[in-house]
Formats: structure tokens, sequence, C-alpha cells
């Protein structure tokens, strides 16, 4: 039978009974065999144990065996489909456990989440306990059992025996005190003549929210009634019944009151402006980790890393896993979540997807034993530990000491430390850091199980109160005396947790008649409400502006969802810009995650329908802050702002818990059958399923619900003639969100092996589609304009963001080439390592001469000390040199290599996938990248200069001295004196970066000492980087300007081996050195045009982030320069270029000018003229003189040059212009029609020249060399 119609509005959807099914007997779990033979088992034990089918080494007790769902109530609901493989492993991770009298038998309590494929989660919670087995066939079994154990075991195979029941831990017994007390006992097995045995069994609660609280309390007092020596009020069938059918979900902002057996049960509500609901202690999470371990898994989580918990306790796995996800308000986790990951699907461990998953450890195991997936970017925490080891190349969390600090004030002031955890590491390749694990032998294994016990026991894990009031205790001399106040007297004392709050004890009731149990939770809830706010506020802080930001670019839901992969929702580059400088590390990496992407989605859709929950409430804070003016929006400050609503928050929660807004139906005799299910001390009774399987007909409750859910019903009919399909909506969104997330969910209820091919088919599709999205936006955003002509988006990217798509690309690889890695084999290894990539490093040491050298190059760099760090530093080099694709062509073309490294299923192995994967790397090749040049930029780099010098003039060499000097974005070589009668030489330097300009003269010694150069290459001999700086002068005196030096600006060479094709997309090239080619006479509308553009080309530089601006010697003195543009100016109606065989330059007429002016000075002809104009001939006059009487041997050109960089830099040449036009020498040198003769066209000029006023230019060190002014 199906659950009522109003099961939406349930508290509790199941109750589910799992146990030992009497009818089938003991069935031994094969699972373990079936992972065996899919190559999938035990991967992460360096010690390979046996599990194919029934292993006879280890003792029947510690065996797994199949646990089933026995019952559950009701049958199905309409809306949560009851998954019975899936909650029967996750109440029991580890099937059956058995026990006998000497055995510890205390109860558990875990839950447990089920996330569907849609993304919705379910909560299950169980309360894990031993029942006496009375089925005399299981006992006889279990007892032949043991007489084979007996017979087939022999003292040589007794220790490892041993070892192997240690590695099999049994559910209660990581935290038993008495477990080593016991352990003779059970070495002595089982004997049904004198034995009691014991089976665990399992209650649970399937609930669509997670109220942990309330039905941890509700399955312990049902469990209570189970095993009092009195029978319970009702039958056990009212209180199931009653949480199934009578007790409803809290509205949102209120509070619930229901019974449960013994005592009445309270949960509550947020209402909807406030955080969602949380019910998993954070003050557990922070007390395992430490508040500075749980904030950095809390950055590898929002980064979309691999993460990884480890620990025995299931409670804690996903205590920590909730509470780090309940953080990340208002975004959400978008891909695999298994807090408690069954032994069945070990295999998930090895999807290159980010995930995160807890592991079960085995009592006994040393930790240096556990064999990590070597994955760049896996956050592995241990949470019994209390340590973690970090991804390498961590960005930390904005304001991380300042935020650390606010939490451990929260935390402080309800009496928890901060302090919990060990610092955290960094990952390292295998066998590099021995002391990145805890040994434990001797003292140190006493001091953590003792931090351990002292651990358990501040979070009520433990029921041993002596410890507790031992703890608390310990300096303090009032609490001595009153223990020994209770020795005398024999009287203990109440509510030890409540002293451990630092709250007194007051009887059996807390403040406002409440129980000790419920001043707990309240605790609990306040604390945890308001660490959430503390990480709340950051998030509106950090996203204050970011609507500013979205792009809204579909005129309807359906074209967007139609063109969403082609849209570009988020203007990132604009964002960033917009960000204080420290946050962009991690900014840049986070706006690039599935999480803000699914932020922004939700964003944009919230146009057309109504918000997602989380999105109204985190849009609801934003527009208060911006109310009460809490941060000016235009300007960005990186300043620690403190969370401000943390009492209110708490105040919120407290009212709703003391003022009870609904109490639900009281349990009740139901219409059942008399004489079922009797009462049986010890024993849960068989529940009669008639009652149980259909809800109530005649309470006002369901009939309000009913109603409400017809009439949404009603609502939701009409929606859909109106909207578009919700398949058709639902395919588009998947698709859209899909990007290398095809599996949100391991499906747990069909792990055939032919299911997870399928699995690992999508981990390949996922990764291919990644791969063409990836390198598809790389190519539209570094084709810049010529991509928005195409239709691709905009056009610009900025160097930060470029680094993140490289650092995105490279996480790309690594999760490609780890895909179905054989884990196994590597081990066996001692030459290899976990990257495919290294494998072939150690076996194909003597393959292509040009991989072999970027190689050689990388494992030279001392900067870099990690295995992985040097892949990805390949990678850079690889795509920097265009030769990506080919390599990892050749890489892979080792097929003995690769089938002996990858399973079958691997990406590598795919031929068809591997081959486009390839194709869509080659593409890369049509652009240009520095994704090395720009990363390590301390390194040393050979670089090789050549001199071309135009030969046909028989001036290919020069008997004076000549020097050279190299710069880049980085810094300059400083002058180099090249060798007499050599034109190539190599030096080693530290990074230039991108080369801009090259300083190139000589000394003027010897007869021979006129040098005309057509160009100077450089090569970066790492990159293969080759730049060429033209020149195409004279350098000498008597010749060409008479200049000694010359100042040349570059362009990279594109290499002749790239096709055509690549040509027309490519880069556009840098600008290079002006030349004598550009004396070719302009009209005076081109002239004009020429100066505008750059002028416009400087103000553009300007007004890119500052890291991305490149070199403004380029714009300022290179070709299509504002230098060239006004000696054009200069040069146009200029009379007779020669004169008495004399060329006549530019700088001719300044000077004469300049002359001029200071002898109308002498005879006083300038005293009548305005002050500024005065000063302003005065600053001309010292100018050209200072640059006249420089030491350095430039020419006339370059003095202009000179001339008109100082004038930009000091903002003068809109004031000289009008000297030099007013100077009567302009009479007898330029003709009429001259521009520098039309007075509007001048006045234009100026008014151009004035706009860079407002940007501060700076010139390079090699422009003003020898200049003081």
């Amino acid at each position: 039978m199906s659950g009522s119609s109003a099961a939406p509005c349930r508290f509790a959807h199941y109750f589910a009974i799992c146990g030992i099914d009497t009818e089938t007997g003991l069935e031994p779990d094969e699972l373990a065999g079936m992972i065996s033979l899919l190559d999938i088992s035990c991967w992460f034990w360096k010690k390979k144990i046996t599990t194919t089918g029934e292993n006879f080494e280890q003792s029947p007790l510690k065996r797994t065996f199949k646990s089933k769902v026995l019952a559950r109530y009701p049958q199905n609901v309409e809306w949560n489909p009851f998954d019975q493989d899936a909650v029967n492993m996750l109440c029991m991770p580890k099937g059956l456990s058995f026990r006998t009298q000497a055995d510890q038998r205390d109860p558990q309590f875990h839950s447990f989440i089920i996330t569907r494929e849609d993304g919705s989660r379910t909560y299950g919670f169980v309360h894990t306990f031993y029942e006496e087995v009375t089925s005399p066939q299981i006992c006889s079994a279990m007892h032949t059992l043991y007489q084979m154990h007996n017979a087939e075991s022999t003292p040589s195979s007794s220790s490892s025996s041993s070892s192997m029941d240690s590695l099999a831990s049994s559910l209660d017994e990581a935290d038993s005190p008495t477990s080593s007390s016991s352990s003779s006992r059970r070495a002595g097995g089982y004997d049904s003549s004198r034995d009691t045995l014991y089976v665990s069994k399992a209650l649970c609660l399937i609930t669509p929210m997670p109220f942990m609280h309330a039905c941890r309390r509700f399955l312990s007092q049902l469990h209570r009634a189970v095993t009092a020596d009195v029978a319970p009020p009702l039958p056990l069938e009212s209180y199931v019944h009653n949480i199934l059918y009578e007790v409803p979900l809290p509205a949102p902002g209120r509070s619930l009151k229901f019974h449960g057996v013994y005592e009445p049960i309270v949960c509550q509500r947020p209402g909807l402006g406030e955080l969602q609901l949380a019910d998993f202690p954070l003050a557990e999470a922070f007390t395992l980790l430490g508040a500075e371990n749980l904030v950095q898994v809390f950055t590898c989580t929002l980064l979309e890393m691999q993460i990884l918990l480890y620990s025995h306790d299931y409670q804690r796995l996903m205590t920590v896993a909730e509470g780090i996800t309940t953080l990340l308000f208002p975004f959400q986790w978008q891909h695999v979540y298994v807090p408690i990951l069954p032994a069945s699907l070990l295999h998930f461990l090895d999807a290159p997807v980010p995930y995160l998953m807890g592991l079960q450890s085995k009592e006994g195991t040393d930790r240096s034993k556990l064999e990590l997936p070597q994955e760049a970017n896996l956050c592995f925490v241990d949470v019994d530990n209390h340590y973690i080891e970090l991804p390498e190349d961590f960005p930390q969390f904005p304001n991380k000491t300042e935020l650390i600090q606010e939490l451990s004030e929260v935390l402080l002031s309800f009496g928890l430390s901060a302090n919990t955890g060990a610092p955290p590491r960094t990952r390292t390749s295998p066998g590099s850091t021995p002391g990145s694990t805890p040994s434990t032998p001797g003292r140190e294994r006493k001091t953590v199980a003792l931090r351990q016990l002292e651990d358990d026991g501040r979070n009520g894990n433990l029921a041993v109160e002596e410890l507790a009031v031992l703890e608390l205790l310990q300096g303090n001399a009032t609490l001595e005396r009153l223990q020994a106040l209770t020795k005398r007297t024999g009287v203990t004392v109440a509510r030890v947790d409540a002293l451990r709050a630092g709250v007194k004890a007051q009887g059996t009731e807390g403040q406002g008649g409440r129980t000790a149990a419920e001043e707990e939770e309240l605790r609990n809830a306040k604390l945890n409400v308001q660490l959430r706010e503390v990480f709340a506020s950051r998030f509106t802080t950090m996203f204050a502006d970011y609507e500013a930001f979205v792009i809204q670019s579909a005129p309807d839901l359906e074209s967007w969802l139609t063109n969403r992969e082609q849209m570009h929702n988020f203007d990132k580059a604009s964002f960033l810009s917009d960000q204080p400088e420290p946050y962009l590390p991690f900014l840049s990496h986070f706006i690039e995650t599935q999480m803000f992407a699914t932020f922004v989605d939700n964003k944009i859709m919230s146009q057309w329908e109504e918000k997602e929950p989380l999105l109204r409430v985190f849009d609801a804070r934003i527009d208060k802050a911006r109310l009460y003016n809490v941060r000016a929006p235009s300007h960005r400050s990186s300043s620690y702002q403190r969370c401000s609503i943390l009492k209110e928050s708490a105040q919120a929660i407290e009212q709703r818990l003391m003022k009870i807004d609904h109490t639900a139906i009281h349990p009740h005799l139901l219409d059942m059958k008399i004489g079922q299910g009797k009462y049986a001390q010890g024993f849960f009774p068989k529940l009669q399923a008639d009652v149980l399987n259909a809800g109530p007909t005649n309470n006002k409750w369901s009939h309000r619900t009913a109603t409400a859910q017809r009439r949404k019903d009603r609502h939701r009919q009409q929606t859909e003639h109106l909207a578009l399909d919700n398949d058709l909506k639902e395919k588009y969104m998947q698709e859209a969100r899909s990007l290398g997330k095809n599996l949100r969910q391991p499906k747990l209820s069909d792990l055939s092996p032919a299911v997870i091919a399928q699995t690992n088919w999508k981990f390949v599709e996922g990764l291919l589609k990644e791969c063409r999205m990836k390198t598809k936006r790389m190519l539209v955003e570094k084709m810049g304009r010529e991509a928005v002509e195409l239709g691709h988006g905009e056009a610009n990217i900025t160097g930060l963001e470029e680094n993140t798509l490289i650092a995105s690309l490279c996480d790309l690889l690594e999760r490609i080439w780890s895909h179905g890695l054989q884990v196994k084999q590597v081990s066996k290894h001692k030459h290899t390592h976990t990257h495919y990539l290294k494998q072939v490093y150690k076996s194909n040491r003597m393959a292509l001469n040009e991989r072999a050298l970027s190689k050689v190059h990388i494992q030279s760099m001392s900067e870099i000390k990690t295995d992985v760090g040097r892949a990805r530093a390949w990678i850079r080099l690889s795509l920097e040199k265009k030769l990506l694709s080919q390599h990892l062509k050749q890489l892979l073309s080792r097929q003995a290599l690769t089938k002996k490294l990858y399973k079958r299923y691997a990406f590598l192995r795919c031929e068809e996938e591997k081959e486009q994967f390839l194709f869509h790397l080659l593409s890369l090749n049509a652009v240009d990248y520095f994704c090395f040049t720009s990363v390590f930029t301390t390194i040393m780099i050979p670089y090789r200069v050549v001199i071309i010098p135009i030969k046909k003039l028989s001036n290919a060499m020069t008997t004076s001295n000549p020097w050279v000097c190299v710069s880049g974005e980085l810094g300059d070589s400083g002058i180099m004196q090249i060798p007499k009668n050599v034109l190539e030489m190599t030096f080693d330097c530290q990074n230039l970066g991108k080369l801009t300009t090259v300083q190139l003269g000589h000394d003027n010694a010897g007869l021979l000492a006129k040098w005309l150069v057509d160009c100077v290459m450089v090569r970066n001999e790492i990159t293969g980087h080759t730049y060429r700086f033209p020149c195409g002068r004279w350098l000498g005196k008597g010749v060409d300007d008479g200049s000694l030096e010359r100042v040349l600006i570059g362009e990279l060479v594109v290499p002749s081996g790239e096709e055509d094709s690549g040509r027309g997309c490519r880069t556009p090239p840098l600008q290079r050195s002006p030349s004598q080619t550009r004396r070719i006479k302009p009209t005076s509308a081109q002239i004009q045009e020429a100066i505008g553009e750059s002028v416009n080309n400087i103000i553009k530089h300007f007004h890119k982030p500052e890291k991305e601006r490149g070199s403004l010697t380029v714009l300022l003195c290179g070709e299509n320069s504002l230098v060239a543009a006004l000696e054009q100016f200069f040069h146009h109606g200029f009379k007779s270029a020669r004169l008495f065989q004399k060329t006549v330059f530019v700088w001719d007429f300044v000077e004469k000018a300049v002359a001029y002016m200071e002898s109308a000075d002498q005879m006083g002809d300038l005293q009548e003229t305005a002050e500024p104009l005065g000063m302003t001939c005065q600053s001309l006059c010292h100018y050209v003189n200072s640059i006249n009487s420089t030491p350095r041997n430039i020419g006339k050109d370059g003095k202009f040059q000179l001339l008109v960089c100082l004038g930009a830099r000091d903002r003068l040449l809109p004031q000289w212009l009008p000297l030099l036009v007013e100077c009567p020498l302009i009479l007898r040198m330029y003709e009429d029609t001259a521009l520098l003769r039309d007075r509007s066209t001048v006045s234009t000029l100026i008014g151009v020249l004035e706009t860079i006023h407002d940007f501060p230019i700076t010139l390079e060190a090699s422009l003003v060399k020898g200049i003081d002014l």
C-alpha cells in the first residue's frame, strides 16, 4: 500500500527495520568477491587482503553476513520511492555484526543521506542495538562455522588470523574501553552450549529534513521501551503510526512538539528569511578538526576539490560532511556526495570528478598503511587524529586569519576551544615525507588514545561518567571539593554535560522548566546558527555587488536554456578587477566552479520563475546591507567586517523553542488485532503492517494537508500549461550543468558489473565533454577581437583569468591521467609514480629530443619541489611551445605501457575518445600562451641573441665594440659586451618575461665604426619563443641621424612550421620598432587618425588591470605609437628633406626653435608674455638642452623620441606645441599646407594629447638613462 498523499508535509516518510532474516539464515556477503573480480578491491591498502567469497581465515564472528530490510512502513510513498538496497546498505554498511555475552553491546546511532540524481536529498537516522538470537538454526550454523574455522586453523596462521581480525573491526569496537579485556574471550570463539549469541538490528527513520536530534531521541525511546522491565504504555505501533502519519513538518519559522514513548520531543524550523535547517552539531566538527583545519577543508570544498573524510565512526563522518556543506550558503555542493561510502562503492574513489566522501577506518590499522589516491587536488581529512593533508597550489580563503579569530571567539563564548586540530599538511609524493603520518607506538599511541577518549567524552559519545567528571575536576578546587563530598555521601552529580558547558546543574530541570537534554539541544542550535552566520556574513561581503556582473542576455527562459552553453552569464573579468588584491587568488578559482555557475544560473532563472530558497535569502541579506550602508558599493576594501547579527539569530531560535507553536496529536490506541506484537523484553516485536501501511483518514491535520495538496496540484497543472515543458526543461538544465559531473550520485541499488561499466563510461564521456568546453573557452577568450567578430563572446581576458584557465586544464589532464590507473600495479614498482606522465619519463628517457629537452629544464628547476608540480610545469611549458598535443600523442603511443598501467575502462584506453581529446588540445596551437613564462618568474633562462646586418652593403661587421641590453616585462639583462666580429651570443638571465625592447649600440671605435643593422633576433631557449627587433638603420657618427645606440621594439616570430590556417586567428603580434619605411608620406587624414589611435591605445592600456597592461614603451615608441604618429605630424609639409646635401630632421627644427626662444628671451622680447607662457618656454628649453647634453650617443630621431616621452610623462606636450607653432622659423621650414601651420588642427591635437594627462605615465629606465629631469 502507499502512504498518504500528504507525505510532503509529514515529519517522517518511512520507518524501517534491518537485521537478520531467520528464514534465509546466514548468508556470507559475496560483494567483496565481486569487488575483487572488478579489480577495485582493497585498492587503498598496501597489505593485500584476500576477500574472494567467504574468508575462512577470519573468525566467524568477524565475517561479513548479509543484512536485509525486514520491514518498512509504509510500503511506498509517492513523493519519495523507497530504495531498499540503499537503505539496507547505509543502515548496516558492514553488514550484520554478531556478539556474545562477553562482548560490548552498547547501542549506536548514526545517520546517512541519499542524494538522488536530481540533487534532492533524503535523510536517514539509524539506532543500532543487539538482540539475542533465538533461532536454533542460526546458532547451530555459527557453531558449525567455528568448528570448521578451528579445524582449518594452524599455529603458523594464527598471527595472520589475528591481524585479519583486527582489520575487520566491528560496529561498536572502535571506542570500546574493554575491547582488550574481552579479546581473549573472543579468541576462544563461540560455543552454542555455553555462549549466548547476539546479532545487530537497526531501527531507521527516513525523513525529508535533517531533524537529527529529534529522530535520535525518538529512536532511543523506542529502543528503551523494548529493553525496559515494564511494557510501554501503548503498543509500539501507536508510536510508529503517530510519527509517520500524525506528526507534521514544522512550518517555516515555527516550532513543534510531539510525543515519544516516554518524553516529549521538540524541534524547530528556521523561517523563510533565515539560514536553512542544519541540525548536525557544528561544535563537534570544530572540536574534531579545529577552526583552522575546518576553514581549510571548507576552502577545498568551495574550490570543488576531491575531499576524502576518514574516521572509524560513521556519525563523525556525517557530522563533518554535513557541517562543511551547510557552511557553503548561498552555494551548494554540485558533485558526488557520499558521507558514508559503503564497501561496495569503493570504486568511486577512482572517479576523476570532484567528490566529498567518507571512508571508515579500520581498527588496529596503522595510518601509514593507508594508500591514498595520488591526486594533486585531493584533500585528505583524518577526523579521528585531528589533521588534514591539503592539495598543492592551494589558495587561501580571503581574510582567513580574521575569520578564524571570529570563529574562535564564538566557540569560546560557548566554552569550547578552537585549537583542537593539528597543523595542516600539504600532500606530497609517496615516501617523500615519512613524517607526514603520525606515529603511534609506545607513549605516542597512548597519548592519541587518551586524546580520542577525551574528545569522545567532550562530544557525549562515552557513557562512562567518571571520565567526564575527572576531566572537569582537574584544576578546579570547587569541583574537587564537590567530588569529595559526593564520594562520602554516595550521591552522584547529575547533568555532567551541562557542567561541561559551564552551566551548573540544578536538579533534573534546566532553565525555564526544560530538561538538561533540551538545554543541550538549545545550546547546540544557538552555536550552530552563530557559526553559520559568520560564514554567511563573509559571502555577503565578498559578493555584495555580484548582481551588477550577471549578464541577462536572453529574452525568455526557453531561449536561455537552449543556448546556455554558448552564453556568457557572468562578467568575470570586470568582477575580478573590482575585487581587492588579496582576494584574487581565491576568487579567480572560485568563479570557475560548478557551484558558482549554478548560483549564477539560478539568479538568471529567477527573472522567469520563483527564486531558489538559498538565493532568496542571500539577496534579501544583500538588500538589507545596502539599506544600512554597510559598505560603499563603489569602493572595494579588503578589511575584515565582523558579523553583526549573531545575537539576533540565536535569540530567534531560543524564542521558538521557548514558545511551542504547534503540538502534534498524541500517540493513541489503534484499531488493531489483539495479541500480535506481544511485549517480550529485549526483543523488538513484529509490528502489524496493516495498521502502519495506511494513514489516518479522520483527523483534522490530514484533511487540511490533503486539501492544501489538492490546491497545489491545481496550481501546478495551470502552471504547466503556461511554462516550458518540465521534461524538456530538466533535460536542458541537466545538460547545462553536467559539465564534468554526469554522475551526481552513485546509485546504490544496482552494483552489477554492467552498471559499474556504464558508470565509468559516463566518466569518460564527461571528461571528453569537459575537455571540449575548456579548450573552446580558452580559444575564444584568447582570440580576442576576432572571436567577437565570429560571434563567440567578449574580447577581454585578463592574465589572472588565463592563469586560472590553464590551472583548470592542468587539473583536467591530471584527472584524465588518473582515471582507471592500476594503483596496485604502481605500488609494486619502486621506480614508478602515480601519474602516467612520470611513468613515461622513467621508462622512455631517450624519446623525442624536444620533449627530453623540456624534461631536463623542468628537472633542473629547484623552485619546484614535487612530482605533481613538475608535471604541471611540463604541461605549461609544452602548451607555451605549442607541442602539448604532439607530446601527449607520442607518449600515449606506447600501447604496452598503457595496458600495463591502466584498467580496460580507463579514458586513455578508449581510442576514439583519446583521439578527440588530442584533437581538442591541438586546437590550442592557434593562439600564443605564456603560461610557463608568466608563472615561473624567478628561474634562470638561457637566451640566444643574433644580430643580422644588411650584408649587401658590405657593412656586415664593425671594428667598434658593440653591446646589447635585452629588456622584458619582468626586468632587463643589463648591458652586455658583444665580442668583436661575433654576431651571435648566449647568456643566462633570470626570467625576463615577454620581451619588449633591445638596446643596441657601439663605442664608435676603429676605422669601420659604421654599422647598418637589419634586425636583432632573441630566442628564449626554454620556451622556444623567438622575438624579432627590426632596426633597418645605421649606427655611427656622420651617417643617418648620427645615433650610436637605438632602442628596438620587438615582435613575436611565428614559427615557419605553423599551418597557414592557424595564422589567420592567432594572437595579434606585438608592435615593432619604427624604421625608415615609415617615411612614406601619409595623407593628413591618415596622420590625424594615427594620432587618435595611438592616444586611444594608451588610454586603453591604463583601463586594463595593472598586472595585465604589458609594456607602455611599445605604445610610446613602437610602430603605430605616439612618437611615430607625432613624427608624421611634424614631417607633414616639411620643406626640402635635404639642404646642401645634408639631411634635415625634425629635431633640427626643435633645436632652432629653442635657440630662437633663448635669444629672444635675452633680447627681452619674451618679457611681456604671460607668466605661464614664459614658464612653458623655459621648460621646453630646459628639456631640449638636457637631452642634448646627455652622455648617451642617441641620434636626432632618438632625441625627438625622448622629448615626446618626457613631455607625455610630465604632461607638457600640449603646452609646448603652441610655442613651436608661434615660432617664426616655422614659416621658413614648413609649407603653407603643413598641419603644423593649421591652427584648428593644432588645437585639435592639443585637446587629444590632454586626454592622457589623467594617467601616470612611467618610462622604462632604458629610455631615460642619463637624463636627470
